[in-house]
């Protein structure tokens, strides 16, 4: 089996372990996706962070993500 691509070490500025709880199944269908991809989970995650950038929309979410639903029955117009 070959081993996934890392990044060589000492190569990242100013590097963080996260430590978010995640469903199981979620975790291990991203590491499965990474692999077949032939990177590490890390690298994974910071190439889909990179894509995402060039997605994002005015609000800085990605295009696909809903709008907020609106509790105050007023349009979303900007004030003038």
């Amino acid at each position: 089996m070959a081993t996934d691509y890392r990044r060589p070490r000492g190569t990242r500025v100013d590097p963080v372990a996260i430590g978010w709880e995640i469903e199981r199944s979620r975790k291990d269908r991203f590491i499965q996706l990474a692999h077949h991809a032939g990177v590490s989970s890390a690298a994974f995650l910071e190439i889909i962070m990179d894509r995402l950038e060039d997605d994002l929309t005015d609000r800085g979410v990605p295009s696909w993500w809903p709008e907020p639903s609106r509790q105050d029955g007023e349009l979303p117009i900007e004030a003038a």
